[in-house]
């Protein structure tokens, strides 16, 4: 991690966003601006919470151990979103960790100042409220899948969504890379099976592969794998 003298253009991030503007000298004031090499640990889970983040460039996953050596990737945090929030609360640990996935520009705000500013913007507040509900049915949403839905509805609906958050490029990739591991813990399956399904979705002209990036070709039918 290296400090940075300038990364946030101080309106677009969820913080800056959602602040009243007499309150955004305090955030330039209080906030840090850091730099993460691609694969860099930003927290672990378990560590004590100092404060909150913000991607201002590059992408970080979110994820927390499933079983002694295998992880779940909860969620993925692009350009101007939140991130360690999870660890505001009674118990004052992250719950999970998160990574940088590619080289991160990001914004830190102590916890203290952080809190405080939820007290004074209610916009900030309610902001924050409406993500934790949006965060909670993503979590209830994704847990059923893994109980219930096959793997290549698993697979077929991450695809979808990441093609959906992430965009696309102008060669028609979705717009994030993801090795395979990270796909795999990202629908909740082993690489071994996700590899095969992958392939299998590419055998059936669904999606098509060029090295680890991936080009949807039938929206319509890989939506209905996810209703099976």
């Amino acid at each position: 991690m290296k400090k940075r003298n300038n990364s946030c253009d101080g309106k677009s991030c969820f913080l800056c966003q959602r602040c009243l503007p007499h309150w955004l000298p305090a955030v330039e004031a209080n906030r840090k601006n850091l730099h993460f090499k691609k694969g860099e640990v930003i927290f672990n889970e378990g560590e004590e919470v100092q404060g909150i983040y913000f991607v201002y460039e590059g992408t970080v996953k979110v994820h927390k151990k499933w079983g002694k050596e295998k992880e779940l990737i909860i969620r993925f945090a692009q350009k101007g979103d939140i991130f360690g929030h999870r660890g505001l609360g009674n118990d004052p640990h992250y719950p999970i960790s998160a990574t940088a996935i590619t080289p991160i520009q990001a914004c830190y705000i102590d916890l203290d100042f952080f809190q405080t500013s939820l007290k004074v913007n209610q916009d900030l507040m309610y902001g924050l409220l409406l993500f934790f509900a949006d965060e909670l049915q993503e979590s209830e949403r994704k847990m059923r899948n893994l109980a219930h839905m096959p793997v290549k509805g698993r697979v077929a609906q991450a695809l979808l969504g990441l093609r959906q958050k992430f965009g696309t490029t102008p060669e028609g990739h979705i717009g994030i890379t993801l090795s395979r591991q990270d796909l795999a813990s990202f629908v909740g399956a082993t690489y071994e099976t996700v590899f095969r399904t992958i392939n299998d979705l590419a055998y059936e002209q669904l999606i098509a592969l060029e090295g680890k990036d991936i080009t949807l070709l039938d929206v319509q039918k890989l939506t209905d794998y996810t209703k099976e």
